[in-house]
């Protein structure tokens, strides 16, 4: 029970024992008072010092809150998601001496699983943990958030890698959101989709979906690596469906597991980093369940001024109405607060008739600067970073330009393990991709490592290992 709730049951009680009334002035200061400080309440995170992991002294020092909802309607069982926001981030002993207690940073993500629900699982349970062991030690959190796109390469890769060991067939998508105060950072492979809603309606994608129907770069990096796309053949040649790659019949071009499809179906992911300006905005991460019957626009205005719990239901229930329960649909919607402003969503603007927007069209048109300040201050998005490329030498670049402990040096880029100075082989050794490196520049792979790259290029078949 909030303490707005308990401090008005409180009041009420005094008035039906036949004590003294208090005024219904005093009742609605009361519940103001007490809502501005009911910050712990079920799905909100937030600190006195501001938000998820308040950290003092460092360049964000309010941080904003965050409220969160998911929901979900399952047809096979193969949709999984996670929602965690006390993850810690390793802090620097600068930062630490100067704080309460550690950062933290807030991680949400959607698996649509295919094939059955192995690999889903086993990505919720390992992906955060191998994107973790791939940042170097003793960051700042300007670094810390420089290097984030590199480390989910690295556990992308390194999940699938480990999924396949296990022999399982299953696949599955992952679209993987880390937010750090304004700063939000999404990976994802195959197509469940995250979009934006900013503060003033600007509503822009986080992702691109790995279909191979619709994105011809995908299909042509397909084909390229060996893999054959083509539609489903029928009795008397007809062909029907979507584009799929052969063998193994999948629509995707990237995933995690799918081991007996091939390894040009690759579990890189697309990275967009953004950051938000201080007025905050709204995530929505969703399974092919909602996209395949809503556009990212309708998603967003179906479920605006509602707050995260009921929007996320509110998107379930607009595809379930579009589209009929075809698939698994699950949908997370996770709202960015400033940390100044009421928790509650304001309220969806109303539909203006036509003769009151025949009475106020002229104040608009004589008010256009005002309207037009007002709009450039709200809803900016800062992109920080965007890379979809799905060659590895690109994606884990050079380690000159990185931080790098000493421990490091000689450390597998993707699977962390340990190296002798002789053993590791350099990510641009033998890829035409990376003409401007030097093959004896990092980061190094170990073998078993390299082996996948090159079968994810095309150079080596699935599963042969070189002796």
């Amino acid at each position: 029970m909030s303490s707005s709730s308990s401090a008005a049951e409180q009041h009420g009680h005094h008035a039906v024992g036949g004590r003294e009334l208090v005024p219904l002035a005093a009742l609605i200061k009361e519940e103001s008072r007490t809502e501005r400080h009911a910050v712990t309440r079920s799905r909100i995170c937030a600190r006195e010092d501001g938000g998820v992991g308040g950290e003092v002294g460092e360049a964000e020092t309010r941080r904003p809150l965050l409220r969160y909802g998911c929901a979900a309607q399952s047809k096979k069982g193969e949709d999984f998601f996670l929602l965690r926001t006390d993850c810690a981030r390793p802090s620097t002993s600068s930062s630490s001496s100067t704080t309460s207690h550690p950062p933290t940073f807030a991680v949400f993500a959607v698996l649509d699983g295919h094939n059955g629900d192995a690999a889903a699982i086993y990505t919720r349970d390992n992906l955060l943990n191998h994107v973790l062991s791939a940042m170097p030690q003793g960051l700042s959190r300007e670094e810390w958030l420089h290097s984030l796109p590199r480390a989910l390469v690295a556990g992308f890769v390194k999940t699938d890698k480990e999924f396949q060991t296990k022999g399982q067939t299953s696949g599955t998508t992952a679209t993987f959101a880390i937010i750090d105060g304004w700063t939000i950072t999404v990976a994802s492979v195959g197509d469940s989709r995250c979009i934006l809603d900013a503060q003033g309606g600007a509503v822009s994608l986080l992702t691109v979906d790995h279909r191979l129907e619709e994105n011809v770069e995908e299909r042509e990096r397909v084909t390229a690596s060996g893999g054959e796309v083509g539609r489903l053949s029928v009795v008397g040649g007809a062909e029907i469906g979507p584009l799929r790659c052969w063998p193994g019949g999948l629509c995707l071009s990237r995933s995690i597991g799918d081991i007996d499809v091939g390894e040009f179906i690759v579990p890189v992911p697309y990275v967009k980093q953004v950051k938000l300006s201080n007025t905050g905005g709204r995530l929505i991460i969703a399974s092919d369940g909602i996209w395949d019957a809503l556009s990212s626009d309708a998603a967003a205005k179906c479920c605006r001024g509602l707050p995260a719990e009921l929007a996320a239901k509110q998107v379930v229930k607009e595809a379930l109405k579009t589209r009929g329960l075809k698939d698994d649909t699950t949908c997370v919607v996770v709202d960015i607060i400033p940390p100044d402003q009421t928790i509650r969503p304001l309220s969806p603007p109303k539909k203006m008739n036509k003769l009151k927007s025949l009475i106020f069209r002229k104040k608009a048109k004589d008010q256009p600067n005002k309207l037009t300040k007002q709009l450039s201050s709200v809803g900016m998005v800062e992109e920080i970073f965007e890379e979809g490329s799905a060659i590895l030498s690109e994606r884990l670049g050079n380690d000159s330009g990185s931080r790098r402990t000493s421990s490091s040096l000689f450390t597998c880029a993707i699977c962390q393990a340990d190296l002798e100075p002789s053993e590791g082989t350099s990510v641009h050794v033998g890829s035409v991709f990376s003409s401007s490196s030097k093959p004896w520049e990092g980061p190094f792979l170990c073998s078993d490592c390299r082996d996948k790259k090159d079968a994810m290029e095309g150079k080596r078949p699935s599963g042969v290992k070189v002796l």
